[in-house]
């Protein structure tokens, strides 16, 4: 068959006015996005999937909760429109039986990629999301020399007993070791500018901002405390009420039927269920389609913390998650940091809108949908403020008489905004004059919706092509065809997360993958006091040390494609200590206390000489509280969680 190739094709591909046909509305159909349909004389495209009922018809309170986007009026052939100043229309060719293989080079997508992507919002952002390899963030320690430029700021500005003092309640979990390694995930957290822009000004209202959001998300919120409420941020680290073991929830998109249980595929408990992608760290990561993008910022894979998403509250990413949210737009929105580094500058449309820079648009980016918009400021908004006002006050920011600092009728963001930027890739269903298959025009276009697909994925354009236009071969510069592109492989491991000391234990790789389907080559590393006969096999057989006390071990795993890409995964392992089973109970045959342990309601327990009880619903979570304050009988506050039998 002859080759048909798309050289000039892309570019000028959206020159063509003609819009595919649409059908009329089917309201026992569902749509996926990008479809297009006629209803009552308008023609609607679906911005994501569509279920069956939801008709475009349906009056919403705002428009981001319907799937349709009303795109223009039905002329009343089969749904085509011509739009204005437009070159003429070309009629579309009838529909070919056979399907014609196109060729395109690798070249032409990544020049196109290039081309849709090299403006000057779009290179800020992706600067301000750049991360380093967390090889040098595990090196990072207070008062270390070699800390980065960032991390160094951030320490003359705030010292460890400067985090002590303005955290005293804090879970135990976060640390001021795990804020320093979350600053030094992203480099632009802090990071110096060089047109001018007063870096540390920037870093201090930085932290003010996102401290007075951690308080408001994660604080304790008790005024009778001799600690102000503003100092009672990050006392919770998993959303109340839930725990690592338990099933059903926050996972409905985890069906592999669904593009998003295909892109964030969720990870399982042993017996097939998924697990449960619930509220985590100090923003409070929730769902699978959040935890796969931010496994993929911290790892350059989606499997970590999508088998592992107990790792975002109990290690630094209790914070970067934080970070992540923090220096991530979310289209209509700008990113909290460029708020507040001035990188966003409101248009016309934000002012009439009530957006102006200051600290109340940071709140309408976290949680607007609730707190903003009203004739009154709400209550968790005005908590904000107070708590913004008291850490901008101890970090020496400045609070202008006329920041705006609430957001009450405060209009959402929207597509008419300087922060509209489309960041996601969908397929382009223009029609084409010329190109084969009825005029498809092989091309994919940027959205402001989540897709599959996301323009700070290097790659992911040709992806996005490939997915849409399965007759699409991709070539090497040359014409000679280079098949799909090579994807990376993912590592997973299976196998127990519990031992006894001394003994072996199997553990396997062989669940991972390869997007090509071609063979893996494995390589396992062990931590000191663990061996095993070989490493570069699927499966392999440990040998566990005898520990004293209950020892946590990882586990690493990397695999390696034949087109030498490679990723890697790691397994959490338990190893119990030989002391751990032989301790005779305390005082009331209760266990003994332990500081950190995640206790319950009705737990009990001994600690010198007595017996104590966990307090129920709400005082619960004070009980795995830090020990200076929650130890039974010791602490500061204990008999705030416990009562002493």
């Amino acid at each position: 068959m002859q080759k048909t190739y798309l050289a000039s094709l892309l570019t000028g591909l959206c020159m063509s006015s003609q819009l595919w046909a649409a059908t009329p509305y089917d309201i026992n159909q569902s749509y996926g996005g990008g479809s297009e349909v006629s209803f009552n004389g308008k023609i609607y495209e679906a911005k994501w999937w569509a279920n069956a009922g939801q008709s475009p018809g349906i009056q919403v309170a705002n428009e981001w909760d319907s799937p349709w986007r009303l795109i223009g009026d039905d002329n009343g052939a089969g749904g085509n429109e011509t739009l204005p100043t437009e070159p003429p229309v070309v009629e579309q060719p009838p529909a070919t039986e056979q399907t014609e293989t196109v060729y395109l080079t690798q070249a032409e997508l990544d020049d196109k990629e290039r081309a849709l992507t090299s403006d000057a919002t779009m290179k800020a952002v992706k600067a301000s999301i750049e991360t380093r390899p967390n090889e040098l963030v595990e090196l990072v320690a207070p008062g270390r020399e070699d800390n980065p430029p960032n991390v160094r700021l951030v320490e003359s500005l705030l010292s460890e007993s400067q985090f002590e003092y303005l955290f005293p309640l804090r879970a135990p979990e976060y640390t001021y070791r795990g804020l320093l390694q979350a600053v030094a995930k992203f480099p632009a957290l802090c990071g110096s500018y060089s047109d001018g822009r007063d870096t540390e000004s920037i870093c201090r209202k930085t932290l003010a901002t996102m401290f007075a959001h951690f308080a408001q998300e994660t604080g304790g919120h008790e005024s009778w405390r001799p600690e102000a409420e503003w100092r009672q941020a990050l006392v919770h680290v998993r959303e109340m009420g839930w725990s690592e073991t338990m099933r059903g929830g926050y996972n409905g998109e985890c069906n592999p039927n669904v593009w998003q249980g295909q892109t964030w595929p969720c990870g399982t408990f042993d017996n097939g269920e998924f697990k449960s992608y619930f509220g985590r760290g100090a923003k409070q990561l929730s769902y699978n389609y959040n935890y796969g993008p931010f496994s993929e910022a911290m790892y350059g894979s989606v499997r970590p913390l999508l088998d592992h998403p107990e790792l975002v509250a109990d290690t630094w990413l209790n914070l970067a998650s934080a970070i992540f949210f923090y220096v991530y737009p979310q289209p209509p929105k700008p990113s909290m940091l460029h708020v507040i580094d001035g990188t966003w500058q409101p248009n016309e449309h934000d002012r009439q809108n009530g957006l102006l820079p200051g600290f109340g648009v940071t709140t309408q980016i976290i949680n607007g949908g609730v707190e903003c918009g009203g004739t009154n400021e709400h209550a968790q908004s005005q908590n904000r403020i107070n708590y913004y006002r008291e850490f901008a006050n101890y970090l020496e920011v400045p609070v202008p008489a006329d920041e705006v600092l609430g957001c009450k009728g405060m209009k959402y963001f929207d597509e008419a905004g300087a922060g509209a930027l489309p960041v996601y890739w969908e397929q382009d269903w223009s029609y084409v004059a010329g190109n084969p298959n009825g005029g498809k025009s092989y091309a994919c276009k940027l959205v402001g919706y989540q897709t599959r697909f996301s323009a700070f994925k290097e790659g992911d354009y040709s992806r996005c092509v490939q997915h849409f236009y399965p007759e699409v071969e991709v070539t090497d510069d040359e014409g000679t065809n280079s098949g799909e592109l090579n994807q990376p492989p993912v590592a997973h491991i299976t196998g127990p997360n519990q031992a006894a000391g001394g003994a072996s234990v199997s553990l396997s790789g062989q669940n991972s993958t390869d997007p090509e389907g071609k063979a893996l080559h494995y390589a396992w590393t062990l931590p000191a006091g663990v061996s095993a006969s070989t490493l570069d096999q699927a499966t392999i057989a440990l040998v566990l040390a005898k520990p004293t006390n209950d020892t946590e071990l990882q586990i690493g795993l990397q695999v390696t494609d034949e087109g030498g890409l490679s990723h890697s995964t790691t397994h959490i392992l338990l190893v119990k200590g030989e002391g751990s089973g032989d301790t005779t109970p305390p005082a009331g045959d209760y266990p003994a206390y332990k500081a950190g342990n995640a206790y319950k309601a009705g737990d009990r327990v001994s600690n010198a000489g007595d017996s104590y009880e966990c307090k129920p619903h709400p005082y619960t979570g004070w009980c795995s509280g830090a020990a200076w304050a929650y130890e039974p009988g010791k602490g500061t506050a204990w008999s705030d969680a416990w009562i002493k039998l």
